[in-house]
């Protein structure tokens, strides 16, 4: 039976309950459950701008995010994606959602300095708030680190600086943690690791390892307390929120995260392990960065690692890399000129050093491709 209103089921309930306890900021209190990441980020727009009407500030409902984000496929999300392949065919897309530089070091134009962007991205959040109006800015959502948009890692600087900003402006936090969730970054959210304070936390993905489609919302007490406390109701489900067999996907996922010490082993172990064998390909003549956190990685490719230059006009060199190593039995991503991955979190040392061993193979031939000399 659907989870509307004050229904539940067991499975539903406990799953709650464990991940409440694992969404480390405080004042985590609820968790409405969808049925994937898309459904997560539309029913957090809706959480985000039903808690400022019931506040009294019905003005609040504009969304600010980063550019190459990428924040699922419904119209909403499609509304703050940065990228503009994944919005531009659909649109017009919902009025109120901005898009602002993202602190991209690789390419950015203003320094090399990594705390200096950290800073200087959070100052245009200030102003893109200050320009729009305090009164007017709902929430502003991102990534702990972007995923899809290309493995962007943010400097130290910038988290703690963006959270200065959204607390002075009374602005909420949505960390989108569709990918960043369940040990990716080596702590069970990716707010730990940055020491974000999230209003919202969205999940999916890990949660139940793929094996049931289930996401979800965490849901902090200054908006929750403020949803409960209103006779207004939040009017919004899915059929499946919370469907009994989902969840108990999901409780068996984290039993094994505990029993196997999947934290720790990522965090101490495979994680290390795996950036130590991921830095090793920036020698490679083609490879102008490597970016790397947790179980993630890009490479940056290029024809000239001091200009930056690219391989090939229009981004076409990520999909010759990726085409490359598909054929030698590797499944990588392409986002322009970047090749991305993200390696299962049970990876031992072995399969880490087949991945480096078939995507060096694969630069080869890419270079190759382009003429570029590899001895």
């Amino acid at each position: 039976y659907n989870t509307f209103g004050d229904m539940c089921n067991l499975p539903s309930t406990r799953l709650a309950t464990k991940i409440i306890d694992m969404l480390r900021p405080e004042g985590m209190s609820k968790v409405f459950f969808t049925s994937g990441g898309s459904d997560s980020i539309d029913s957090s727009i809706k959480l985000a701008r039903q808690f400022w009407r019931l506040n009294g500030k019905p003005t609040k409902t504009s969304l600010i995010s980063l550019k190459d984000a990428y924040h699922g496929v419904h119209m909403g999300g499609i509304s703050l994606i940065g990228m503009s392949s994944f919005r531009d065919p659909y649109g017009p897309v919902l009025p109120g959602c901005y898009q602002i530089d993202n602190p991209f070091l690789y390419r950015n134009p203003w320094t090399e300095d990594p705390e200096e962007l950290g800073q200087i991205c959070a100052d245009i959040l200030d102003r893109k708030i200050t320009y729009l109006g305090a009164d007017n800015v709902a929430a502003f959502i991102a990534e702990p680190i972007q995923g899809a948009g290309g493995v962007i890692v943010p400097p130290a600087s910038y988290w703690p600086a963006v959270q200065q900003v959204l607390d002075e402006r009374d602005v909420l936090f949505i960390s989108d943690e569709v990918i960043c969730g369940f040990c990716r970054t080596g702590s069970w959210f990716g707010s730990d690791h940055f020491g974000t304070k999230p209003d919202l936390i969205t999940f999916a993905k890990g949660v139940t390892n793929g094996y049931q489609p289930l996401g979800g919302v965490g849901v902090g007490s200054k908006v929750a307390e403020v949803l409960l406390a209103s006779d207004s109701e939040f009017s919004h489900g899915f059929t499946y929120s919370g469907h009994p067999a989902a969840c108990a996907a999901g409780l068996a996922t984290l039993e094994i995260y505990h029993e196997l010490g999947t934290i720790d082993y990522v965090s101490n172990d495979i994680a290390p392990y795996w950036q130590r064998k991921w830095l090793e390909l920036r020698d490679h003549p083609i490879v102008g960065e490597t970016r790397t956190l947790g179980m993630l990685g890009a490479l940056e490719l290029v024809r000239e690692m001091p200009t930056k230059t690219r391989l090939a006009p229009d981004d076409e060199s990520g999909s010759v890399c990726r085409d490359a190593a598909m054929s030698n039995g590797l499944m990588v991503r392409a986002v322009g000129d970047s090749i991305i991955s993200a390696p299962p979190l049970i990876c031992t040392r072995d399969d880490i050093d087949l991945l480096v061993g078939r995507l060096t193979i694969a630069l080869d031939l890419t270079a190759k491709h382009y003429g570029i000399n590899t001895n």
